[in-house]
């Protein structure tokens, strides 16, 4: 019993230091650069690389951003927050250096023709972020092309539970995975009908998620992990007559 106790005591202890770890790469800031690109009503509000569509639907409106490749990771880091302030250039950051929280919406794409000190801002492997215009205009003079920013991730306040977006066809499911709060990243998604175990889904790109199943006629609970191995199960989110491209909300962190 004695060593099973120490067990115990060792996962838990090792846990602890895991959140530590995740808590303290939160708040440590980072260097990078930062663009905007002019959007309808200020904001980018076409679709990006993470399968939101339209951003103020989805609830992230001005303060969305597309990530470099050496940020974006694939896709993996759709729906992450990042902290961003302008710093080191006295004519365009604004005083006091304001920082404004962004969400990982979609992927700014490297452009090799062009050098990576103009033009090819996105290139491999710089970090960057495109932003909007409206958010940009937060922290630094619209006048710039590029500023030097500082970034750090922090956790993702958000109104509400999870969002699933269901689409697909009677054998092929798929789910967007939107209104993630804490981590914002979600790197597992599991589906449940009523006449089925859970499912594993694969992610098919940025945050959508899919498996090769049929799942029609059944009240559906999701399973959802993120980043830092939270686990959140919302049971019953879509009723037993669900409807491909309908929004059921689940349970928030």
């Amino acid at each position: 019993m004695g060593a099973l106790h120490a067990l115990v005591l060792f996962l838990i202890l090792l846990q602890t230091r895991n959140i530590m770890a995740d808590d303290d790469e939160l708040m440590s800031w980072k260097s990078a650069t930062a663009t905007y690109t002019k959007e309808a009503e200020g904001s980018i509000i076409v679709e990006g690389a993470c399968g939101y569509g339209d951003l103020h639907k989805a609830s992230y409106g001005k303060y969305s951003a597309g990530l470099s490749t050496m940020l974006f990771n694939r896709g993996s880091t759709c729906g992450a927050c990042f902290e961003v302030r302008c710093v080191d250039h006295i004519l365009f950051c604004l005083l006091g250096s304001p920082s404004v929280v962004l969400t990982a919406t979609d992927f700014c794409p490297p452009n090799y023709g062009l050098s990576s000190d103009y033009g090819g801002w996105c290139n491999f492997p710089k970090e960057h972020f495109e932003m909007s215009e409206a958010a940009f205009g937060e922290i630094a003079d619209k006048k710039a092309d590029i500023v030097p920013v500082q970034y750090r991730r922090v956790k993702c306040v958000r109104t509400g539970g999870l969002r699933f977006t269901v689409s697909g066809s009677a054998h092929f499911y798929q789910v967007l995975v939107t209104n993630v709060g804490l981590d914002g990243e979600v790197i597992g998604v599991k589906v449940k009908g009523s006449k089925t175990g859970w499912i594993p889904m694969a992610r098919n790109w940025g945050q959508i998620w899919q498996c090769n199943a049929n799942l029609t006629k059944q009240p559906l609970s999701f399973e959802v992990i993120t980043s830092t191995r939270r686990t959140l199960t919302s049971y019953n989110v879509a009723p037993a007559n669900w409807q491909f491209g309908q929004t059921y909300e689940g349970k928030h962190f």
